[in-house]
């Protein structure tokens, strides 16, 4: 083997720091992410009025580009260029965030008028705490599971350390 296989996400170390701590912490990461996307997205289309679908999508939009935005920060300041940070934040980030985002817009349609809560609104900011909180703990065990096989948040951890 090559040394340059220690820096791989297939490499033993990342498998077996799969723990629930670094899953928890990976989807704490991808929470912030989408929480801002999704909160911003829901609230836009809550302001314009739109409907379900256009919010739902201006939302998922958003949750995906702030959490791939902040997977990029990190491995960026780490001295990676835009390409290779881009790809990294992709590999580390997309199965959890589509994750996140079904299972957090899923709680939101079956919320009774959820969708439709104005932004002043106890049933707006209610159910997206709910639904985001609900999408956290389903996407931890995803998250160990993906880390666990050098995939997911395993791939920017090689970057961070």
């Amino acid at each position: 083997m090559s040394d340059s296989h220690h820096t791989t996400t297939e490499s033993p170390t990342h498998r077996a720091t799969a723990g629930w701590g670094m899953a928890v912490s990976a989807t704490l990461h991808c929470l912030t992410g989408c929480a801002i996307g999704e909160v911003l997205g829901v609230a836009i289309g809550a302001a314009f009025g739109w409907g379900t679908v256009p919010t739902l999508v201006l939302a998922i939009v958003l949750a995906f580009f702030f959490g791939y935005a902040l997977s990029m920060r990190g491995v960026l300041r780490a001295g990676v260029g835009f390409r290779q940070a881009l790809r990294v934040a992709l590999a580390a980030d997309t199965v959890s965030i589509a994750v996140m985002e079904a299972v957090d817009n899923g709680v939101l349609l079956v919320i009774p008028d959820a969708m439709d809560a104005p932004l002043d609104s106890p049933l707006f900011w209610g159910s997206l705490a709910v639904a985001l909180g609900i999408a956290f703990v389903v996407t931890v065990p995803v998250n160990k599971w993906l880390i666990g096989r050098g995939k997911g948040h395993a791939v920017a951890h090689a970057y961070r350390h």
